[in-house]
Order: C-alpha cells, then sequence, then structure tokens
C-alpha cells in the first residue's frame, strides 16, 4: 500500500472516532427509520423513496466499506 493510500484510510479512521460521526450516523439512523413505504402515493414516489433510503445506506454501512476495503488491501500487500 502506498504511504498516499495509508494516510487516505487513517483519515477516514480518525473521522469514525469522533464525536461528530457518531451523532451523525445516529442521525441518519434515525431518518432511516422515519420512511414508511406503506403510504406512498405512487411508484414515482416510491421510487424517491428508495433512493433516498439507498442514500442513507450507503452512509451507514460506509465505515464498514472503508475497513473492509482498507483489510483486503493490507492482506494483498502482504502475500
Amino acid at each position: 500500500m502506498t504511504p498516499e493510500l495509508e494516510k487516505y484510510y487513517e483519515t477516514y479512521f480518525d473521522l469514525f472516532t469522533t464525536d461528530g460521526w457518531k451523532q451523525f450516523v445516529e442521525d441518519m439512523t434515525n431518518s432511516a427509520g422515519t420512511f414508511d413505504v406503506r403510504h406512498v402515493q405512487d411508484e414515482s414516489a416510491l421510487r424517491f423513496v428508495q433512493g433516498q433510503l439507498n442514500v442513507l445506506d450507503t452512509i451507514l454501512n460506509w465505515e464498514a466499506s472503508v475497513e473492509v476495503a482498507y483489510n483486503q488491501l493490507k492482506e494483498e500487500g502482504e502475500e
């Protein structure tokens, strides 16, 4: 792994330890819980809500995704 790539991941890991990140994730988790697809008026509105939930899922899974990518790169570098 290059020093630049190592720094890239370290910056994310630093972010993930902050209270601000934890608060942001908590707020996004709460936001995701407010969607109720049972009352969506039509297919267009349903697709819109699905898109919003997809974005929230990406955000909520970002920390795990970064960790997985980092660990894979580390393992490749050790081989």
